[in-house]
């Protein structure tokens, strides 16, 4: 189908996009990468009277260094964080998630803040952003403010962005020395996760010394498996401890059925890739 009509324009800097957001109000959507947008608009599930783009905003992109924190501009392309050496060295989950995002062709289009501030449940990034204690800058007519990522996931498709807002950065505390990964289930390559797992661990001495645990598709918002860490840390780094732990993934989760999976099929992959991050992610 063909989008219905509608203004856009492109700012150079972030004042002038939120100022565009401000005036325009409900009637603008944001353009990052376009991977989400460009399909809304062109099913016309969306009609904004303005489309703001933010691809000529050159502060939005890049991966830099502050002091024990990695800070990721919303425009960085999925393409470009997967080789930046800051996020292979300090944050080995994101770029394993990274990597699974649908494929190369999209990987260079689509933005690490875009896919954020899309928030769809099924998406790869929002759990790993969970899990790292993300930190996400957002923009605004009163300045700027930063939001915990426990905090900015809110709903299905919702997040803590205001209609006049844009997510500009987000911030990682390094978690260098840890070990992750990430697994997903799809049924066929490119396809959103049926279910994902998002995990890194500590080990220290033959044992789990710190384990976080963040899931993907599980409810409308990204799920940390608070009862999964609890079982893990203490726990040896072996397969029994890591399966009985796994067990408790769908503590506190709320998934949907729909065409691709009923509710009992989710809570299954939810325990098996548990076990199967949390293995990989310790070396067994």
């Amino acid at each position: 189908m063909i989008p219905a009509a509608f203004d856009h324009i492109a700012p150079s800097t972030v004042e002038e996009a939120v100022r565009a957001l401000r005036e325009a109000g409900d009637e603008a959507k944001v353009l990052g990468g376009g991977q989400s947008l460009l399909p809304v608009l062109r099913m016309r599930l969306a009609d904004p009277q303005l489309v703001v783009d933010l691809g000529r905003i050159p502060e939005l992109r890049g991966v830099r260094e502050e002091g024990g924190t990695v800070v990721i501009g919303a425009m960085t392309t999925h393409h470009d964080v997967l080789r930046d050496r800051l996020v292979r060295a300090h944050l080995p989950l994101l770029a394993q998630a990274t990597r699974t995002v649908a494929d190369p062709q999209v990987r260079h289009r689509g933005t690490f803040g875009g896919a954020l501030a899309h928030a769809d449940p099924a998406g790869d990034l929002p759990a790993p952003a969970l899990v790292l204690d993300a930190e996400l800058v957002l923009a605004g007519p009163d300045g700027r403010r930063t939001v915990p990522a426990a905090e900015f996931f809110t709903d299905l498709f919702t997040t803590a962005l205001e209609p006049d807002e844009l997510l500009v950065e987000v911030r990682l505390p390094k978690w260098t020395g840890w070990s992750a990964h990430y697994e997903k289930f799809n049924r066929v390559a490119q396809a959103w996760s049926m279910v994902g797992v998002a995990a890194a661990v500590r080990v220290d001495g033959g044992a789990i010394a710190e384990a976080r645990v963040g899931l993907t598709n599980m409810g409308p918002v990204p799920i940390r498996a608070f009862g999964v860490e609890r079982a893990l840390v203490g726990a040896p780094a072996e397969a029994g401890a890591i399966r009985r732990a796994a067990e408790l993934a769908t503590e506190g989760t709320s998934p949907a059925a729909d065409a691709s999976a009923d509710v009992d099929y989710r809570e299954h992959l939810a325990q098996v890739l548990t076990g199967r991050a949390v293995a990989a992610a310790a070396g067994v």
